[in-house]
């Protein structure tokens, strides 16, 4: 079965679950109206499934290559990209004074969820350039923003983003590329980069760089880093691509999926660069890419889970063991409570765009603080969903799953990166028991006692799963203040499963939503008497401390008997 794009499905979270209709009462998205979001979730939704999704499998049997330094991308994919940047959709939530369409991250993020189930190598080029269209429009200079914004809204450049390198991977404090001062105001940037997606391209004219570096008399970690922006083809007084730049792509990586992406290794040999933001304080513009990115890379986890489980429903309808397969118990288990997780974890993921939303349309602190919170639990749990969907969906196909033929192997391929790219999910965990719960828990217990709200709300209509939704987010609540009263080693041992925990909540909180407002009352009573129990093991763990991590001499973790 080809992919057909879930419209209806993310029409009614938006509606229905995540207030996403509050937008509208905003000034600043008093056009994010009712008609608008049909017609973009019904344009997007048809060129995702007929244009994007036709190539997919082609990128995954034809990888990108290199040719004597060139790029050549897979089969289609400049087609599709052309489609997809003559439509705007790549400016979508861009400021239109650049030629964006100015509209709500919440849409683009649906819009994004089906881009990249019609084909997740190709939408991480979109991706990259939407949030370095973000980070121009908060810290680049006026200069910067008239000469790159319109060519990375239109779609006529692309945007990239360089931290990683052979020694700096998280410890991005640890990069050595350097940049030193020209006399006409540049900079001219040296080192080496790796990971870089989309590093090089031929679907669009320029690949615009940001490229982290340190000046000389940047102080040692993150806090002496600048940021510069270091175009393939320097543009020329007309703005268009001009002479090439000193860079050069070294290598592609051979890797496990995405294989149409062109993941790159990156030599910057003096090229020339314009700084971004303010000397050595690089960070916090690089931050603002890639915020943008984590909640997009969880997007990414939702719609491979979507695709891969739309393969499988279609498999199990026609496959024959003793009758269609998807009557037996069990793979009917594996299809509902798949359905049940994509539902949850896409309401997490569009919860949190309208929380940012919100946020930048009022000024509010608490919408902020919303959006903060679940910014790594959106991207964790969106591509741990993904993984799981994905893997399930293998199961289902039985053996036929494990044969590269019927494609069900790609989407477990492609989308087991998102857990690494973007923070790995341990950094997620960590940030949310962290940084994410310096102000006391405020934001965490606001959104618990939101959920404890809708429960009791919840109670006349559906008492049985309500008061299972009451109970799990009273338990959280109370691990929460537990884990506050803990020092940070003993937060982040837990961390990983307290994340798990809190978004099983969130899934059973906008499942119950669901079964009171309209959605499917069965699929809730699957997630809440399935899926949700397991935030207790969840807890349990989150709750267990360091001790008996610190206890294990390292010699067991290679298979000796030690003590």
């Amino acid at each position: 079965m080809a992919y057909q794009a879930p419209v209806e499905q993310i029409a009614f979270i938006l509606n229905r679950i995540v207030a996403f209709p509050q937008l509208a009462e905003t000034e600043t998205f008093a056009e994010a109206t009712p008609e608008t979001l049909a017609a973009v979730l019904s344009e997007a939704g048809k060129l995702a499934t007929e244009v994007i999704a036709p190539i997919n499998r082609a990128g995954d049997l034809t990888p990108a290559r290199l040719e004597n330094g060139k790029l050549r991308s897979s089969p289609g994919y400049a087609e599709a990209f052309r489609a997809l940047a003559e439509g705007g959709w790549i400016g979508i939530a861009a400021n239109p004074e650049h030629g964006g369409m100015g509209l709500p991250q919440a849409l683009n993020m649906a819009v994004s969820e089906m881009i990249a189930s019609g084909c997740l190598a190709l939408q991480l080029n979109p991706l990259l350039t939407q949030g370095q269209i973000e980070a121009l429009e908060h810290h680049g200079s006026d200069a910067l923003k008239s000469l790159y914004l319109p060519k990375l809204i239109s779609g006529e450049w692309s945007g990239t983003m360089n931290l990683t390198e052979p020694q700096a991977g998280s410890d991005v404090g640890a990069l050595t590329t350097r940049a030193e001062r020209a006399e006409d105001g540049s900079y001219r940037v040296t080192g080496q980069k790796i990971f870089i997606t989309w590093g090089d391209s031929d679907v669009t004219e320029n690949v615009c760089h940001l490229v982290l570096a340190r000046l000389p008399d940047g102080g040692k970690g993150t806090r002496g880093i600048s940021l510069f922006m270091v175009p393939k083809f320097i543009p020329d007084e007309a703005g268009n691509p001009g002479i090439a730049n000193d860079l050069r792509v070294v290598s592609l990586e051979h890797k496990l999926g995405i294989h149409g992406s062109p993941t790159c290794v990156m030599s910057f040999e003096g090229a020339k660069g314009w700084l971004v933001g303010e000397e050595h304080k690089g960070m916090a513009a690089m931050f603002t890419m890639m915020n943008c990115a984590r909640l997009g890379v969880g997007i990414q986890g939702v719609a491979q889970a979507e695709a891969a489980l739309q393969q499988a429903v279609a498999y199990a309808a026609e496959r024959n063991q003793m009758g269609p397969i998807i009557r037996h118990p069990d793979v009917r288990r594996m299809l509902a409570e798949s359905r049940a997780e994509v539902f949850a974890a896409r309401a997490i993921c569009l919860a949190c765009a309208v929380a940012l939303d919100m946020a930048r349309a009022t000024g509010s602190e608490d919408w902020a603080a919303r959006g903060a919170l679940l910014t790594p639990i959106a991207k964790a749990h969106g591509t741990d969903v993904g993984i799981r969907v994905a893997d399930t969906a293998v199961q289902v196909h039985g053996g036929m799953g494990y044969i590269e033929e019927t494609g069900a192997a790609q989407y477990l391929r492609d989308v087991r990166i998102t857990a690494i790219y973007e923070g790995t999910n341990g950094i997620q965990a960590m940030d949310l028991v962290g940084r994410k719960l310096m102000d006391g828990g405020a934001a965490a217990m606001a959104l618990l006692d939101e959920i404890l709200d809708g429960a009791k709300a919840a109670q006349a209509e559906e008492p049985e799963l309500a008061n299972q939704v009451w109970q799990a987010a009273e338990t959280l609540r109370e691990a929460t203040l537990d884990l506050l009263d803990r020092d940070l080693d003993e937060r982040f041992a837990g961390a990983v499963p307290y994340l798990a925990a809190f978004a099983r909540v969130l899934g059973g909180h906008f499942h119950l939503r669901a079964a009171t407002g309209g959605g499917s009352k069965p699929l809730a009573r699957i997630y809440i008497a399935r899926i949700l129990p397991h935030f207790a093991a969840d807890l349990a763990a989150a709750r267990a401390g360091l001790a008996d991590l610190q206890a294990l001499d390292e010699a067991v973790f290679a298979g000796q008997m030690a003590g």
